[in-house]
């Protein structure tokens, strides 16, 4: 069942996020909780495949899936396909007061520029302090080194090294 009633009356705060939200994990969770704290509805834009691969990326699980996931966490009132990267276009079809997103955009040259083209639309950015210690970036490079999927030589020796001893020992 798709959540889709994003549009609310006017005294409620609706909030929006967007991401991958690839290999979800919690950060992702961290994210959404924080941000449903500070807001009635929360809509998320989960970026479609073909935005990330423009973004020089690939997703390791499909959109469809991604989409499905999120949509299933308690936080999430709503789902939406993110697109492109215009946040402030998505907020003004949402309606949407709040934008949230993580703190290492806090500060920029670009994002100052952001907050004054939101405040001037009537949308606070409200900055996350992102879960140190994890990423979806981490989780795929610990996938590669731990099953073998890395290409740097040194971890390929290694784990060949080890796939050898724990051989040696089956024998």
């Amino acid at each position: 069942m798709q959540k889709k009633d994003y549009h609310t009356s006017k005294n409620q705060i609706i909030g929006y996020t967007a991401g991958v939200f690839d290999l979800f994990h919690v950060g992702h969770l961290n994210l959404l909780k924080n941000a449903k704290g500070l807001c009635d509805r929360l809509v998320v834009g989960v970026t479609v495949d073909e935005l990330v691969k423009y973004k020089g990326k690939n997703a390791m699980i499909p959109y469809e899936d991604r989409a499905e996931i999120v949509r299933a966490c308690r936080f999430v009132d709503a789902v939406v396909p993110q697109y492109d990267m215009d946040k402030l276009k998505m907020c003004k079809k949402l309606s949407a007061t709040k934008l949230f997103v993580g703190d290492d955009w806090y500060g920029t040259e670009k994002w100052q520029k952001y907050e004054e083209e939101f405040k001037a639309a009537g949308v606070e950015i409200v900055y996350f302090p992102y879960t140190q210690g994890i990423s979806s970036t981490k989780i795929t490079e610990a996938l590669k080194s731990v099953r073998g999927w890395s290409e740097d030589p040194v971890i390929k020796r290694k784990l060949n090294l080890n796939i050898e001893k724990d051989d040696d020992n089956v024998r």
